[in-house]
């Protein structure tokens, strides 16, 4: 496919800029077309909060209330005819047009009293917005207002989750600017890396990639909606792809420009160059660009559609980075490769550092992983206690008047539910006898079901807990509320809290089939191109183990809150956010899987060689020749992502936040302990074993058998003493290995 695209180098070229400026052009409108819902379908919260919508103008469902507080002095008490009179005076000033509220000064929120009838807290929902801030438009009215309000003298405080958490809905901006700080990070990896004008074609395919990604975005938005986070991924996480797989090809296109027979300057050198380039090094891109689409296939399937949507665009980022570094690129590098990669100067395609590491990691296997085993388990350990759900209301709860006036709150005994209540729907003749069941569970802090909240012949009854929501005690006591909603003929349980339950359900009712699918589908992909039983195993089995220490990482800096202050400039949040583990899982267990890939290619092509020259024992010197001319690349490709999440999680969004962290974490933890050290060290210890393919599995596989590459050629003037000494202090082997055109499986 390389020399024919190369031989049609104009209509490559044009159909590429098409896309990209087409794509620039209508970046905007697209990002207008995405969403901020967050749908369930067929599920019990979401008909209660569809229910709430259309009958009661968009108010409560999933949408937190805001929460007005007071406590009268002493010698008052909130049930004086006066401060009835003034609490619901002001209740009612504050409540925008289309709004509903519940206090104690109406019917139906005599739960809203303390038992000390000092402190009483009313209830607001205004009507919502579709947006990451539901009451911008009305909440700094409802502020202004609070403010200047006394009842008996006594100042009066606005909290809330909506303004607790109000970090959380951060000004909407397109990613535009971080994109720009993430791509300056990534050319200062690549000119350190490069040392020429090189250094800008990885990035002329990122600018390529990435308005072209959000072309068929746009064309994702006209069948399905599609989440506002989308922006941020295709941007960010398609900046720091593209980059790498078009750092992979150049570089070794660039160690294919020093080798006989495509070392020189007539065009038919060149064309070969870059044709060999592409085999060896495109076929790894096309590899890692499967099992980052395989593993995000796991969103694609949930039946959630915001989640559908972050899987649909996550699987147009590998593929439009893998189709333009396996079209455009080559273009670019017969084209202009020469031109711009100057000062022209002899490039060494090992690195001595990770030589010796790789000579180290040989030599002593069992002791390397042994100790970065320990180290990755000690990493992943705090996964253990993961939580799932919003952030408790106390965690966001730090600082200034509203977190005072929410711990308030509590402290007169409200519940710590009482900022996320569920809201059941119910016909309304049935309405009193439900709410008398709900009150008496076990767990419910209180309830409220003014008469006033009645529409289309159904009423509303909010009901929240003693415990978080979020907690496993305030759980327990949702599902409880859920299922006498369920029992109840005509009854809905909506709100926030019941929504989490049905989410946790729906992503994670069908884990471990989803897990299941990926891994099997991985293996095959894997398989088919290494020949190797155990090599797609290995890699599984670590891609899972660095999964989980990239949880564990989010669990203790966002959930345990170490880190989150001092990095971040944000509070703990007690909680991951539902969606994120399972986000998380696609796009790290897809990208870290590129690194296992791009070094078990080359210590295979190795083996393929040493194999051919007669070579038995080719394991350490394959392993030690794959570290060296992979490790500097690897370590390169995982700071420019690194950089690009680090860009992503400055998003004012705390959830991005925290994905971007896993994402980070991730990234780092893979390229350096299990790719710099247990890989080579398992390698090294499987010996023979890597190489156990089956003829069998090699039927089903629809493969065809191994076959070792004719005798290597290597690149003139080039010095393998080095290597061999890192070779031969390694193991006593073979010659070094040296990659030639006839290395490609």
């Amino acid at each position: 496919m390389t020399r024919w695209v190369l031989s049609h180098r104009l209509p490559v070229v044009l159909f590429w800029v098409v896309l990209t400026l087409t794509g620039g052009a209508l970046a905007g409108s697209t990002i207008d077309k995405l969403s901020y819902e967050s749908r369930l379908p067929d599920k019990q919260s979401q008909a209660a909060n569809d229910a709430l919508a259309q009958r009661f103008s968009g108010t409560g469902g999933k949408n937190a209330p805001l929460l007005l507080v007071v406590t009268v002095p002493q010698g008052t008490s909130v049930d004086d005819a006066d401060v009835r009179r003034q609490w619901g005076a002001l209740v009612a000033k504050v409540t925008p047009r289309g709004g509903r509220s519940v206090s104690s000064a109406t019917p139906g929120g005599e739960s809203l009293v303390s038992k000390d009838q000092r402190t009483t807290v009313a209830l607001v929902y205004p009507p919502a917005n579709r947006s990451n801030a539901p009451y911008a438009e009305s909440l700094p009215g409802i502020q202004a207002a609070v403010a200047q309000a006394k009842i008996a003298g006594a100042p009066v405080e606005l909290t809330g989750q909506p303004v607790l958490s109000g970090r959380d809905s951060g000004a909407a901006r397109s990613p535009i600017y971080e994109t720009l700080i993430g791509a300056l990070g990534a050319l200062v990896v690549l000119a350190l890396v490069f040392a020429s004008g090189l250094a800008v074609v990885p990035l002329l395919m990122a600018a390529v990639a990435i308005p072209t990604t959000f072309l068929l975005v746009r064309g994702i938005t006209g069948i399905t909606d599609v989440s506002f986070i989308v922006q941020f991924l295709v941007a960010l996480i398609g900046l720091g792809i593209a980059i790498d797989y078009a750092l992979l090809i150049v570089t070794r296109w660039r160690e294919e420009r020093q080798k006989p027979g495509s070392d020189g300057a007539d065009p038919e050198a060149r064309r070969e160059a870059v044709v060999r380039a592409v085999a060896s090094a495109g076929r790894a891109v096309v590899l890692s660009g499967a099992t980052v689409a395989i593993s995000l296939a796991a969103l694609v399937v949930l039946p959630v559609p915001f989640l559908r949507s972050v899987g649909y665009a996550g699987l147009l980022i590998p593929l439009v980075s893998v189709a333009i570094a396996v079209t455009l690129l080559p273009v670019m590098l017969y084209t202009l490769g020469d031109k711009l990669d100057r000062p022209r100067r002899t490039h060494r395609p090992d690195s001595k550092l990770w030589g010796r590491i790789a000579g180290l990691t040989t030599r002593r296997p069992a002791l390397c992983a042994v100790l970065s085993g320990a180290v990755l388990l000690a990493v992943a350990a705090p996964v253990l206690a993961l939580r799932l759900g919003q952030p408790a209301t106390v965690t966001l709860a730090q600082g200034g008047k509203p977190a005072a006036a929410f711990q308030r709150i509590v402290d007169a005994g409200f519940g710590e539910g009482i900022a996320r209540p569920l809201e059941v729907t119910v016909d309304a003749g049935g309405a009193d006898a439900l709410h008398g069941k709900l009150a008496g569970l076990d767990g419910v802090a209180g309830s409220a079901a003014p008469g006033e909240w009645t529409g289309g012949g159904q009423r509303v009854i909010d009901v929240w807990t003693q415990a978080d929501p979020s907690s496993s005690d305030g759980r327990d006591t949702v599902t409880k509320v859920m299922d006498l909603a369920q029992d109840t003929p005509g009854a809905l349980a909506g709100g926030g809290p019941a929504t989490d339950v049905d989410f946790i359900d729906a992503v994670y009712g069908s884990l471990g089939l989803i897990l299941v699918f990926v891994a099997l589908l991985t293996f095959v992909v894997l398989a088919r191109t290494l020949h190797s039983v155990v090599l797609p195993i290995k890699a599984l089995i670590l891609n899972a183990l660095s999964t989980c220490a990239a949880y564990g990482v989010i669990v203790l800096v966002w959930q345990k809150g170490y880190g989150s202050e001092a990095l971040f400039d944000t509070p703990a949040i007690g909680a991951v956010t539902i969606w994120i583990p399972m986000a998380v899982f696609a796009f790290l267990f897809g990208l870290s899987m590129d690194y296992e890939v791009f070094i078990l290619h080359r210590i295979r092509e190795t083996h393929l060689e040493l194999t051919a020259e007669g070579e038995r024992d080719t394991v350490v010197p394959s392993v030690v020749t794959g570290i060296s001319r992979t490790g500097r690349l690897v370590t390169s490709a995982a700071l420019i992502l690194f950089l690009a999440f680090t860009a992503l999680a400055s998003i004012p969004i705390t959830d991005v936040k925290v994905f971007a962290t896993a994402l980070a974490a991730g990234i780092v933890i893979d390229a350096t302990v299990v790719r710099g050290l247990l890989t080579p060290a398992l390698v090294t210890l499987l010996g023979r074993a890597n190489w156990w393919f089956p003829r069998s599995l090699a039927r089903v596989l629809v493969t065809t058998p191994e076959r070792a590459p004719g005798p290597r050629t290597r690149p003139a003037g080039d010095d393998t003493a080095g290597h061999e000494g890192q070779v031969a202090g390694a193991s006593a082997a073979a010659p070094t290995p040296q990659a030639g055109p006839q290395s490609r499986a």
